[in-house]
């Protein structure tokens, strides 16, 4: 097998600009924060958000296009809450839309060729082994788990199921009749931690002040009516509107994910702490990206850091180094802060050529 080693590199302060557009490594963009607060009375899942902790909790923003802020603006507005306690994760939705409709009522069946709400969940951040959750009008669901990113070679595991997972879906208006107009459908969830806790490698639930990696993403598709009954228009692709922009097509891109701060304190006092690894999982996040770019034009991984050609670095890195280890078959690639203080602050972090981050 070949093995990738590299010297140690001086101080990112000249970045190399990628001449070549497939070669840029993708630049992130700060992903959206949300307090998540305990919840202050007992939920009922039904669907209907109605309960006194749901009017306590705020809502996130807006969901915009998948690619962000280049993208036309969503037809319809797409919200969310979270709440959590001893036993649950709890999620609340509401999707504005003038028809709901809905087909599929098979357990772990591709929900997303209907309009859906779906969930993803990665508890450490490691872009490995992570949660997700996909529900329909009619309240089926598809709960699924991935070892790692479709982009790095993994698959979904249809058979990890959520033990004690309770749904519910309420309509506002008529479900699958188009002969009125609807108002929107909202989305309850209560997510035991007994079961987010199988892959996190973290307390689940969560302690006070802990940040997870979480993202929410609504399928939208253009339709038409085949006689009484709603049907996707052909030839069209979907809608995709999420909570924190991906930049790319692609949900199954952790690093761009939302930062939930689970807290204990009381709704509206404390704010989501600004993440001081983020510059630096960011930029490791480029160099793997690089090389991607670099092992597709050259059919090998390159032995050399300056041969990636990587774009600027996230605005306020810190000075840091960077280097290449060995690693079977692949690489390895390390920061580590030089700052003395800072390291010992966020210390080193790595990335290896499946996306999987890691504070060494």
């Amino acid at each position: 097998m070949r093995r990738l080693v590299a010297p140690a590199l001086g101080l990112l302060l000249t970045p190399i600009m990628a001449s070549d557009p497939a070669a840029r490594a993708q630049a992130p963009a700060v992903p959206r924060g949300y307090v998540a607060h305990r919840a202050s009375h007992p939920l009922a899942i039904d669907g209907k958000l109605d309960d006194p902790a749901w009017r306590d909790a705020a809502w996130t923003e807006p969901f915009e296009d998948i690619e962000g802020s280049v993208r036309p603006k969503p037809r319809f507005t797409t919200r969310a809450k979270m709440l959590w306690d001893d036993r649950y994760f709890y999620i609340g939705a509401r999707l504005d839309e003038p028809h709901v409709w809905g087909t599929l009522t098979k357990h772990d069946c591709v929900i997303f060729q209907n309009n859906d709400f779906e969930v993803f969940i990665d508890p450490d951040g490691d872009n490995h082994e992570y949660y997700e959750l996909e529900i329909n009008a009619l309240n089926t669901e598809w709960d699924l788990f991935l070892p790692k990113p479709y982009r790095d070679g993994g698959g979904a595991v249809d058979a990890w199921e959520i033990p004690g997972l309770k749904t519910a879906v309420h309509v506002e208006g008529t479900l699958n009749d188009p002969r009125d107009e609807d108002s929107a459908w909202t989305v309850e969830i209560a997510i035991p931690w007994k079961a987010l806790g199988e892959f996190a490698h973290r307390p689940a639930p969560p302690k006070d002040g802990d940040q997870w990696r979480v993202n929410f993403s609504r399928v939208e598709w253009r339709h038409e009516l085949d006689g009484r009954r709603y049907r996707r228009v052909p030839g069209t692709k979907e809608d995709n509107w999420v909570w924190s922009p991906q930049g790319v097509i692609d949900m199954h891109r952790p690093e761009h994910w939302g930062i939930v701060e689970f807290s204990s304190a009381a709704p509206g006092t404390v704010k989501v702490r600004p993440d001081p690894t983020l510059t630096v999982r960011s930029r490791l996040m480029q160099v793997y990206h690089a090389q991607k770019a670099y092992r597709e034009k050259h059919g090998r991984w390159a032995d050399r850091i300056e041969d990636l050609r990587l774009p600027e670095p996230p605005a306020g890195l810190p000075r840091c180094g960077l280097s290449f280890e060995p690693r079977p078959d692949g690489y390895l690639a390390v920061i580590r802060p030089l700052d003395e203080a800072m390291a010992r602050a966020i210390g080193s972090w790595s990335v290896r050529e499946d996306s999987r981050l890691q504070r060494r």
